[in-house]
């Protein structure tokens, strides 16, 4: 790993020399070290320059409701966002002001901890200028998720007050407009060529037809927060609430629902794209970069990261064929695989099965957290089944805050030796155990808890290879599931780049896929839709996490005896989330530091 390592770590600074007019470890990495100096003058009127730059955007965005995506965690709004063009080409008129300004703010004047903020806030700017300036909110959907089921995230977070409730029926009287304004953005998409492949919408409107189908409007994930509500509400608001909450299911919500289903089946799925790679788009090969370097934070190409996961992945497997001999397999890879995949012991009987098995594995981790960790989130997460509208296409499981979605559609196709695997990379240490951390650091900008994906999915999967040291996988069948896992995510890097940018075809991406790893048939089929649908967001793994071992092997050899695993990790995750050279830049300054914990000794 260490010449790719090399290379990912020279894109890495170049991506942050080509992002803003600094070096990202030139700007931080002996600011740890340094004596605590008097800041001048210059420099607090470079950091009050700045935050006006930053506060001033982020109140404006704020203004705007753009979050609706499930791991949202802000309070309920009363209103959707405002999807329609106009309001787009606004922000991408606002954004583009704003990076005029910050090309007027020196990084190098600025104090330290203000050039950390203005690297992750510059890169933050430049995607979502990208993301207006090839117009993404044409495309508000892909074989993994969409506008619509994000949306019905909101009916699963926790509503305590009146105002709340108030807020989501509001919300709720709102869909037919932010539905409307979806459909006219996606009907100028398909007009241009700008859709998901069509393979990859097939069945995709099962979702809907869960909403529009359902006679019993109080069993609609819409209406969840009115089953139980809280006491501090009082029993007369109460009625009325759940009165107003079904008027607007019934006269808002389904038929905005049966208006998107018929336009998904007459029009969009019809006429939607036959080609798969993302360069076969409107100015395709400029917009796959840029999803790239979104998804990455570094200025790889696409012919380079294909070249990474041909590598990492000769080397993934010779580790799953030395743990075939430990198991004294009779055969070869192929045929191990065929084994796992079809051999009753590996699976669960029942749903509750497989959710009491992820529950036990995170439980297991409590008992190993404090050897690993000194800082530990406050809030808790829970362990709940995918909801069964989004199951069939949704990915084997998900984290974030307060919350484990373990998949239990299909049983034969979630295999218990992955299980391990899974647990640690999307409960704790992973999403469930980083994003609260993030969210739970005080006195950082607000923009500083934006999620950026190289960070957080390649912490979680390096969470994975962490559970080995952990001891957390017990017998070789589960190591071999985080193999599988580990080349699962380095097998991206082959299939996203193949698909968007070597005209590999939807069959030859699940054949790599199929002979790779352990992944089910359905898995593989699901998987493989999503990265065809979703441009470089996979990425994002692989990458993120051999930037983190990279940093770790660093940090080791410099500090010797001084290197302690737990100062380490939380000075990972005391970052919050940030693009990869910031965070090598952070490794830099903690060996400078002599390794020491980012936290206060009594915190």
């Amino acid at each position: 790993m260490k010449k790719t390592g090399a290379a990912i770590a020279a894109a890495l600074l170049c991506a942050a020399t080509c992002a803003a007019p600094v070096n990202a470890r030139a700007a931080t990495a002996n600011t740890a070290a340094a004596p605590a100096l008097k800041v001048s003058a210059a420099t607090r009127a470079a950091d009050a320059k700045f935050k006006a730059i930053h506060t001033q955007e982020w109140q404006w965005r704020q203004r705007q409701k753009m979050e609706d995506d499930e791991d949202d965690v802000n309070a309920v709004s009363a209103a959707l966002p405002k999807v329609d063009a106009a309001t787009q080409q606004a922000r991408l008129a606002t954004w583009q002001d704003v990076m005029k300004k910050l090309d007027g703010v020196a990084p190098a004047s600025l104090s330290d901890g203000e050039r950390i903020n203005y690297l992750v806030y510059r890169a933050q700017i430049a995607a979502l200028i990208d993301n207006q300036r090839f117009r993404e909110y044409e495309k508000p959907l892909n074989a993994d998720s969409s506008f619509w089921s994000n949306m019905a995230g909101e009916a699963r977070k926790t509503l305590r007050t009146l105002p709340e409730y108030r807020a989501y029926v509001a919300q709720l009287n709102d869909v037919p407009r932010y539905f409307g304004e979806q459909i006219v953005n996606m009907r100028a998409g398909l007009k241009r060529g700008f859709t998901p492949p069509k393979v990859t919408l097939l069945g995709r409107e099962s979702s809907l037809l869960a909403v529009t189908d359902e006679k019993d409007l109080t069993k609609l994930v819409f209406y969840k927060p009115f089953r139980e509500m809280p006491a501090s509400v009082p029993a007369a608001e109460q009625e009325q609430l759940r009165a107003a909450a079904l008027k607007a299911i019934r006269e808002a919500v389904v038929p905005a629902h049966a208006q998107l289903l018929a336009f998904m089946r007459d029009e969009y799925i019809p006429g939607a794209n036959q080609a798969l790679a993302a360069t076969s788009l409107p100015d395709g090969k400029a917009y796959y970069q840029s999803k790239i370097t979104e998804f990455t934070t570094t200025t790889l190409s696409a012919d380079e990261i294909h070249q990474i996961g041909l590598k990492e992945m000769a080397k993934l497997r010779a580790e799953m064929l030395e743990v075939m001999k430990q198991v004294k397999f009779d055969g070869d890879l192929p045929a191990f695989l065929h084994f796992l995949r079809t051999d009753p012991q590996f699976y669960a009987k029942t749903p509750e099965e497989l959710l009491m098995r992820a529950s036990h594995i995170a439980k297991r981790f409590d008992a190993k957290v404090g050897d690993y960790f000194g800082y530990l989130p406050r809030k808790r997460f829970a362990i709940i089944p995918v909801p069964p509208e989004q199951a069939p296409y949704y990915t084997s499981g998900r984290g974030g805050p307060g919350v484990y979605l373990v998949n239990t559609y299909n049983l034969p196709s979630r295999a218990l030796y992955s299980l391990p695997a899974l647990t640690l990379h999307e409960s704790a240490p992973g999403h469930a155990f980083q994003m609260p951390i993030a969210l739970e650091i005080k006195g950082r900008p607000e923009f500083r808890k934006a999620y950026i994906s190289a960070f957080g999915e390649g912490w979680a999967l390096y969470s994975e290879r962490l559970g080995v040291e952990m001891g957390m996988y017990e017998t070789p069948y589960e190591v071999f599931g985080m193999l599988s896992y580990q080349a699962w995510r380095a097998s991206r890097l082959v299939v996203d780049t193949g698909v968007h940018a070597k005209g590999w075809t939807r069959e030859q991406a699940q054949a790599y896929l199929r002979d790779n790893t352990a992944l089910s048939n359905h898995e593989v089929e699901t998987e493989v839709d999503r990265y065809i649908s979703w441009p470089g967001q996979a990425l994002s793994y692989y990458l993120g996490e051999m930037a983190i071992i990279e940093a770790r092997q660093r940090a080791e050899k410099a500090l010797g005896a001084k290197f302690d695993i737990r100062n380490f990790h939380d000075t990972v995750l005391h970052l919050g989330s940030v693009p990869l050279p910031v965070l090598q830049a952070r490794i830099d300054a903690f060996i400078a530091d002599g390794g020491k914990s980012p936290y206060p000794k009594d915190e």
